[in-house]
Parts: C-alpha cells; structure tokens; sequence
C-alpha cells in the first residue's frame, strides 16, 4: 500500500478509536478531559500528540478488569504478565482481538521466510504468557505445522525437533543456546543432525553478535521479534533482509519519543517506542509508553513492504543501569563480550552495588574448563583484556570475575543478567 493511503487509514482508525474511547471508557474519558482534549480536536494523525499518554501503572492501578471496555461475554479470552515488579497486568481479548493478532505474527513469520511446508516448534511458554500462544495461532495462520513444545524438557525437545524434522523454532535466544549445550551433551549437532535453518526469538535484550554466534554456532539464521503482554504479546519481527522490524501499519500506529521530555524526535533519531493500538476491542491501548529504545527508518526497506519500520531496540527504559551518571544496557555487555575469542560470551552475569558513595559494576563471564588449567599469568591477562574492552564500549570502569563454563545458570525462558544490591 502506498504510505499516503496508510496515513489516510491510519487516521480514520484513529478518529474511531478516539471517539468510541471517549464514549464508552470513564478512564479515557476523565484522562482527555484532563488533558483538555476531545475527540474534535484530532483532525490528523499529527494531533495524536494532544492526547494523554498511557502506562503500565494504569494497568496495574486498574486490576483486574477496570480498563475493559466490553461485557464479560463478548471476551474469549484473558491473559495475564507475570507480575514480578508490581500487581500483574491483565488483558481481555475479543474474537476480533485474536484475529488481528493471529494476522501480525502470520505476516511476521511469513516476512521472516517462514511458511506452508515449514514445521515449526513453538518453545516459548503457554497459558497466561503470551508467547507461545501468539506464535502458534500465527504459524498455523501461514499453513505451517506446529509442534507446541513450550519451555523446559529440553532433551525431549531436541529428539522431537530431529524426529519430527522441524525447521524453524520460536524461543528466547538463551533456550536456544542452552539447547545448543544440551544437544552437544547428547552427542547432537543441530547445525549438522537438524533440519533447523530459522529462529524467531525474543522476549529479552540481544545483539547482532549474538546472531551471529547463533549463526556460526547452530548454523540458524536468527530473527528478532517484539511485543509486549500489554499490547497483545508478540506481533512483529524482522523480515529477511534484517534491517529492523515491520510495524503493520493498519494495526498499531507508532511514535518516537524523547523518553525524558516526550517531545516528538525525528526519523533515525533514537528514543522511546510508543504505541497506540488502532483496532484493538477488548482493551484500547492509545499512546502507551513501553519503555523500549528505538529509531523509525525512514527509507522502505529493500524487501518491499511500505509498512513502518523500526530499528533494532537497543533497551529498555526500565532495563537500563546507570552507573556513575553513565547509562548502561545488558545487551552492550553481551554485545562486547562475544567480540572476546577468550570468553563464553553468551553466558554472563551482571552484578551492580554501591561501594561507599560510588557504583560498582561486576560482570561474571565463563571460559572453556579448559583455560582453568592454565597459568595465573594467562588468567590474568584474559581478565585484564575482558575489563579494558568492556570499559571502552561502556565508558565506565567494570571488575571482571572469570568463571569455568556452565557454572552460571541457564534459562529456560526469559534470561534474569542482571543483580542490582542497590535496590536491596
């Protein structure tokens, strides 16, 4: 579709949600109100900006049900976050809800090359988690056969994905991994004895290094998927050519945002991802800050597809660390640590405390069992390298602890990095 007819969609979609939010939900309703605004004042898609923004604390504030804007019997469903920073959030979803999202991740997967004639094994969680659920409705969508592993079991998933010859997998980048290590123990090659070729993975921070250990040693290609719980789970992954994700424009129109002053940024420019949902029944979502860091491409990707892009997230808002007034992410950790030939990159622990008045930053990385075995000097000169390449890409200065390798845990679904003891 030509961006011009999407703009005129886009904004159709938005002047009905606005009204029938402002008719029929109090908690719209008051917040417009409030911020003086009312649904005659939107007569473009740059007026999005009058209206009040959303958050994950409304959510929370209004648990279980109170931002539901349809009876009881009209929902088919509810799915609930998991509720470890705060009261959990939960999200009712309508015949209608369930389609459109059905439809996002069966044009991700299929923009990923994923399709009819691929098997593909869905290990991501199931029940109240959306992962596993989004991914299945989607791959059945596109014709492809689903084999609902979930997480967990791993030796059993390893010997079904050779069995029943999968050839693609949704799952977290660290599963992926650690089932990389289980099939090794095994005496199983997945790059060798599998017919797995892709990955759609997600639900935590990971860089283009990873993908390309990911690549190098599991012989798949990895493509990054986005979504929140709030918004329905996932919905949109990268397309073939990897140059960020495709945000289907009919469905979720999306903002940059300086996270400090909410001020609009332009095309390339990084800030916080906020989005509103345009044909969402069950619970309407309109400006909601999801604390994720990304750009909007400007440019239509190589791949043809007009719908927005954005770029990579290098974060969250709520993932960062601030060390010594310098912020930092886990995923530039990861990033830095699997440029060292020395180390186990993918495997590491971030541990953060309070040293008198000053931050200390202490990353523990694993090695091969067989590097514990050299000399002192060796050892020595492995962590003084990790140190000064961390402190170069983070512009802070970090203590290094070697560990001998699959001594730090492995997760079977989200990857838990990162210990901060100032909040303790």
């Amino acid at each position: 579709m030509p961006k011009e007819e999407l703009h005129r969609l886009q904004f159709k979609l938005l002047k009905t949600l606005v009204y029938r939010v402002y008719s029929f939900s109090p908690f719209y309703q008051s917040r417009m109100k409030e911020a003086g605004v009312h649904p005659d004042d939107i007569n473009s898609l740059e007026d999005i900006s009058k209206l009040p923004f959303m958050y994950k604390k409304d959510l929370r504030d209004n648990y279980p049900d109170g931002l539901i804007m349809c009876e009881q019997e009209e929902l088919v469903r509810y799915h609930v976050s998991s509720g470890t920073t705060g009261k959990p959030t939960v999200v009712g979803y309508t015949g209608k809800d369930i389609y459109f999202w059905s439809e996002s991740l069966a044009r991700a997967l299929t923009s990923a090359g994923v399709g009819r004639g691929d098997v593909m094994q869905v290990s991501y969680g199931y029940g109240l988690f959306t992962g596993g659920l989004g991914l299945h409705y989607g791959a059945e969508r596109i014709g492809a056969t689903v084999v609902p592993t979930s997480v967990g079991n791993t030796e059993r998933q390893i010997e079904l994905m050779q069995d029943l010859r999968v050839t693609a997998i949704a799952c977290t980048p660290s599963y992926l991994l650690h089932m990389g290590e289980v099939a090794g123990k095994m005496g199983i090659s997945i790059k060798n004895d599998t017919l797995l070729r892709k990955a759609i993975v997600g639900a935590e921070p990971w860089s283009e290094q990873m993908r390309t250990h990911i690549k190098e040693a599991l012989g798949v290609d990895a493509y990054d998927i986005y979504g929140t719980s709030e918004l329905s789970g996932p919905l949109f992954c990268e397309c073939e050519q990897q140059q960020g994700f495709h945000i289907w424009g009919d469905l979720i129109y999306p903002e940059i945002l300086d996270p400090d002053t909410g001020m609009p940024l332009p095309p390339g420019e990084r800030g916080e991802l906020v989005v509103t949902m345009l044909q969402k029944e069950g619970l309407p979502i309109i400006r909601y800050r999801t604390g994720d860091i990304t750009a909007i491409c400007e440019e239509t990707c190589s791949c043809g597809r007009t719908h927005p892009r954005l770029e990579r997230l290098s974060g969250r808002v709520d993932d960062m660390l601030i060390i010594r007034g310098i912020n930092v992410f886990p995923s530039q950790i990861e990033h830095a640590l699997l440029s060292i030939p020395d180390v186990v990159g993918e495997h590491f622990m971030i541990i953060v405390d309070r040293k008198g008045a000053l931050d200390d930053l202490l990353v523990k990385v694993e090695i091969p069992h067989d590097a514990f075995s050299d000399k002192i000097t060796d050892l020595m000169r492995v962590k003084g390298k990790v140190e000064r390449t961390l402190r170069s890409a983070l512009n802070v200065a970090v203590t290094v602890e070697l560990v001998e390798s699959g001594s730090l845990p492995r997760f079977e679904g989200k990857a838990k990095r990162v210990i901060d003891r100032r909040k303790m």
